[in-house]
């Protein structure tokens, strides 16, 4: 009897083919480690769907949200990174160490006092928003370019730029360069000089390209 492959499993082949395909190409990665160990010990731990998906998207600029989209009211779930580069290979890589960054990231985030009641934004039609981290309350303009994910907050305290992607159906992430990241906490939450701040900025010194922030669920 014939199987009819559905959309998802066929979005997982067509993942599993282009990662295979681009390390075939890269030939070998690193201090001596062949492609095909890259691929396996990517794969190994990607035993389902929802794993292909997030090696797939954890790349900034892959799914970013319409205009419409934003907004509403958007609550802290966790802390958010993504990697900038487009490249397959570097999604696939970038999913494991962008797992390593948001754990270290969650212990400096808990440390401050962030969490799911005390860190929420709310965007409206008329290009304003209003929230808070840690307690704290901002309020003020923003802008945002659905076509670059770009998104610009600015405050009486602040200014930051930042990007916006999806998280599946119901959530996004409001990322980060670690130094914006580290100055707009400082400044949210009068942290300047201290060092699980400052932790934070010095978290994605060795990891090239990464964007580190928010978690947001509706």
């Amino acid at each position: 009897m014939k199987q009819i492959l559905t959309k998802s499993s066929k979005k997982l082949t067509i993942a599993v083919s282009a990662l295979t395909l681009v390390l075939a190409s890269c030939g070998t990665m690193g201090t001596g480690t062949g492609g095909a160990d890259v691929l396996g010990s990517i794969l190994g731990s990607a035993t389902n769907q929802g794993t292909i998906t997030n090696v797939i998207t954890s790349v900034l600029g892959m799914d970013k949200p319409s205009e419409t989209q934003l907004i509403g009211t958007w609550r802290y779930s966790g802390p958010g990174c993504a990697f900038t580069s487009d490249n397959l290979l570097a999604k696939a890589g970038g999913e494991v160490a962008a797992t390593e960054i948001k754990d270290k990231i969650h212990t400096y985030y808990q440390q401050i006092g962030i969490n799911n009641q005390n860190t929420f934004i709310t965007f409206t039609e008329d290009k304003t928003f209003s929230g808070k981290i840690d307690g704290k309350s901002i309020n003020g303009k923003y802008t945002y370019d659905a076509k670059s994910g770009q998104l610009t907050l600015k405050t009486l305290l602040f200014y930051a730029n930042g990007y916006v992607k999806r998280n599946g159906m119901n959530g996004i992430a409001i990322l980060f360069e670690s130094k914006k990241l580290l100055t707009l906490l400082q400044t949210i939450s009068t942290l300047s000089g201290n060092s699980t701040a400052q932790a934070i900025g010095d978290l994605s010194k060795n990891y090239d390209g990464v964007r580190i922030g928010f978690d947001m669920t509706r």
